[in-house]
């Protein structure tokens, strides 16, 4: 027995897949020995197979995970075997050219070029490319002068992996990233997004995003982020705005890490709120990740000057807009395009109401009824974004600072019932409300229901007759069924 094989053959996907295969020509590469070479726990694998036979190895694979077997490229030849509660995932891929080494020398990086035999976890590791010297080494080199010439997807997957792996990236391999930089947009949309959600979900987004720098491919991937460099800010603003978004994400990581003490009493429910999947394998804390690095987007386009002050107005609805854009460039859900565009819109919306404490419901109604089911998400967003304003202006005063935070933990409980319930029911429906108050169904019966429902909000109508009683009461003061504004 190896100390390799000892901990490959502890993963459920490695054992799994070893058995389901049993007698037939696989190899296990990329990852997985990576892991296990880095004393690091194995969760999925991947595998290479003779042309032809991916397929059905993945559902001999998922047939004994009890799960499933789809395709997920039919480019590369890969299929996915996933087992039954998705804990684990074994990819299988054709081998291409003419065997393994062959294979191994179209691979990325060395460090995921090392390959095993299935079925011989104890053998010595096929290793042509010095891999496992590399993953001592902790280095992170490229396999070929090709290596992102043949995929530019791997300019994304060079920052992931330096980033969660903690390995420096070899010189040469670097000249090679930064040659191959202008193609960094190539790759399909999903593609680029997956490897984006790797760098912004993983353990140290911020090195990530530096590596992605390092390798000149942050403007092929995300040029509304390279975009920011240089455009200074007003005093409230101690960096410009690519170095203000940056600390903002840094800021974030720190109040996902202390909810106890950024959200309170409620933290414990924040935290099942971040767990909560959205879409395209973002979970809400993923994506509000995500929403850091791009919610000041709109400020280089909205940049202006009165009287000697630097502003950027409307940078929130602009910049919203141009987060969609992006993120339909990455072919993303649509569930999440409107949640990271949603936190872009509505991240100035609470710093406006600091001055209010203790908010009144009726205000307190109107934030959360404004932003809607990403208003938890957003007040947690804007608590790291007036945490990374430390110049020498009013906003980024200490006391100024505190009582937003005050805020947040203050705001936080609504929001969330408001994504976990929805607006307030309004103990009336609108037809019998019609009827009793002698009016036609329309826009302004409409606006009446709203303001009942702040009204139920705020805790000024609690049953039927109660509702009733208030909705005529702003009916006789010239509300919105009688062609007025509702008070």
């Amino acid at each position: 027995m190896s100390e390799l094989g000892d901990a490959l053959r502890a993963a459920p996907a490695v054992r799994i897949a070893a058995d389901a295969l049993a007698g037939q020509s696989a190899w296990l590469v990329g990852g997985a020995v990576r892991d296990a070479a880095l004393a690091r726990p194995v969760v999925d694998a991947d595998l290479a197979v003779e042309p032809g036979a991916e397929e059905r190895a993945a559902r001999a694979i998922a047939r004994a995970a009890e799960g499933a077997a789809f395709p997920l490229s039919e480019e590369f030849g890969t299929w996915r075997a996933a087992a039954g509660r998705r804990s684990w995932h074994v990819d299988v891929t054709r081998l291409r050219g003419e065997g393994l080494r062959a294979d191994i020398a179209l691979r990325d990086f060395t460090a995921n070029a090392v390959a095993l035999p299935l079925g011989e976890l104890d053998a010595e590791p096929i290793d042509p490319t010095g891999g496992l010297g590399d993953i001592s080494r902790r280095v992170l080199r490229a396999v070929s002068d090709t290596t992102f010439a043949d995929d530019p997807l791997r300019l994304l997957r060079a920052a992931r992996l330096g980033a969660s792996l903690g390995f420096e990236i070899d010189a040469g391999t670097l000249a090679l990233a930064r040659s191959a930089a202008d193609r960094g947009g190539e790759p399909a949309g999903e593609r680029r997004l997956a490897e984006l959600r790797g760098l912004i979900a993983g353990p140290d987004p911020i090195r990530a995003l530096e590596l992605l720098d390092a390798l000149g491919a942050t403007r092929g991937v995300l040029p509304e982020l390279d975009d920011l460099r240089g455009v200074e800010q007003n005093p409230n603003h101690h960096l410009d705005v690519h170095g203000h978004t940056i600390e903002v994400l840094r800021q974030t990581l720190a109040v996902q890490a202390d909810l106890d003490t950024y959200a309170g009493p409620s933290a414990e429910r924040v935290r099942a709120l971040l767990a909560e999947p959205l879409g395209d394998d973002f979970t809400r804390g993923d994506a509000l990740r995500l929403g850091a690095v791009l919610h000041d987007v709109g400020k280089p386009a909205t940049r202006g000057e009165h009287a000697g002050y630097i502003t950027f107005i409307g940078h929130d609805s602009v910049g919203a807009d141009m987060v969609d854009t992006a993120m339909e460039r990455l072919k993303a859900s649509r569930a999440l395009r409107r949640h990271v565009a949603g936190l872009t819109r509505h991240h100035l919306h609470l710093g406006f109401l600091v001055h209010e404490r203790p908010l009144p419901r009726r205000r307190l109604y109107e934030y959360v009824a404004h932003c809607g089911d990403v208003a938890p998400d957003v007040t947690l967003l804007t608590a790291a974004d007036r945490l990374s304003a430390r110049g020498s202006g009013t906003l980024a005063a200490p006391e100024m600072i505190a009582a937003h935070l005050e805020l947040v933990r203050e705001v936080l409980p609504d929001a969330l019932d408001w994504h976990e319930r929805g607006a307030p029911p309004v103990p009336v429906a609108g037809d019998e409300l019609a009827r009793e108050l002698g009016i036609s169904e329309g826009p302004g019966l409409g606006e009446l229901i709203e303001e009942l429902r702040a009204a139920v909000f705020a805790g000024e109508v609690g049953d039927r007759e109660g509702a009733i009683e208030h909705a005529r009461r702003v009916l006789e003061a010239g509300g919105p069924a009688a062609g007025g504004a509702p008070e």
